[in-house]
């Protein structure tokens, strides 16, 4: 048989790729429904799952950039009145890179400020974390 130009071989499946198929599958698969959506529930409430944050912890300190941004938003949102929520940060990004050392001095200078309160706030945090556990332990020691 000749091959025609532009035809596509046949493809001949092997006798046994239906019987590797079948057991590559998982396992769940072969289970009633019922039991298959038992463990589908068992294996989600094994995974890990983020620890709660403590409200009562210090907020993180804010980059210079934030500063700005926070600055800068209502000009930018008054001069672009159509700017969607990612429009507003490409220009606020555009508006940061244009600017010069002296005029990013400001929002640096305020951006060291948030980090030295920031520190300040997790020593003492840290500080009564230890105190709280450390009390609790003495308590058991009794």
């Amino acid at each position: 048989m000749p091959k025609e130009a532009g035809s596509k071989p046949k493809v001949r499946s092997h006798p046994l790729s239906l019987s590797i198929l079948f057991y590559s599958l998982p396992a769940l698969s072969i289970l009633p429904l019922s039991q298959r959506k038992a463990a589908e529930k068992a294996e989600k409430a094994s995974r890990t799952t983020k620890a709660k944050k403590d409200p009562k912890a210090p907020k993180r300190a804010l980059s210079a950039y934030m500063f700005f941004s926070q600055d800068w938003r209502e000009r930018i949102k008054a001069e672009n009145p159509d700017a969607g929520f990612g429009e507003v940060g490409k220009l606020l990004g555009a508006k940061w890179k244009e600017l010069d050392d002296e005029e990013k001095k400001p929002y640096i200078d305020q951006a060291a400020r948030d980090k030295t309160r920031a520190e300040e706030e997790k020593a003492v945090y840290d500080g009564n974390k230890k105190t709280v556990v450390s009390g609790d332990e003495e308590d058991d020691e009794e």
